[in-house]
């Protein structure tokens, strides 16, 4: 299983990656091979601003459908649109080409309470 350490995690299986005020989000490979073949992915709340743990969007898998949360506040600055076409990107590779939103953080202190790639582990290995 790839978890990269260069990134933070909740205990619902997403990933940010902070490049200065704007934070990158998808889900973790652990979430994408647990959901099997990715079929859908629905995010209408581009333009929005949610709080953290809210829900941005719902992946529709063969076995489920399931709920993505915002790890942090914040106002979805864009969705990744190559996911309409091919929500299968997400399975091939979810920390690259799969990712999901751009949020503007409102509350970049909600960082402190993500998990390191190590505790993240424990979650996903558990």
């Amino acid at each position: 299983m790839n978890i990269p350490e260069n990134l933070k995690y909740t205990k619902d299986h997403e990933w940010i990656k902070v490049e200065g005020n704007i934070a990158v989000v998808g889900i973790t490979d652990f979430a994408q091979s647990q959901l099997g073949d990715i079929v859908f992915v629905e995010i209408e709340t581009e333009g929005e601003t949610l709080d953290k743990e809210e829900v941005f969007g719902t992946i529709e898998a063969v076995k489920t459908v399931s709920d993505v949360f915002m790890p942090v506040s914040g106002k979805i600055v864009e969705a990744n649109e190559k996911l309409t076409e091919t929500p299968e990107v997400a399975n091939k590779d979810p920390y690259g080409e799969g990712w999901m939103i751009r949020i503007e953080m409102t509350n970049p202190d909600e960082l402190k309470e993500l998990l390191t790639a190590k505790q993240y582990a424990e979650i996903a290995n558990a």
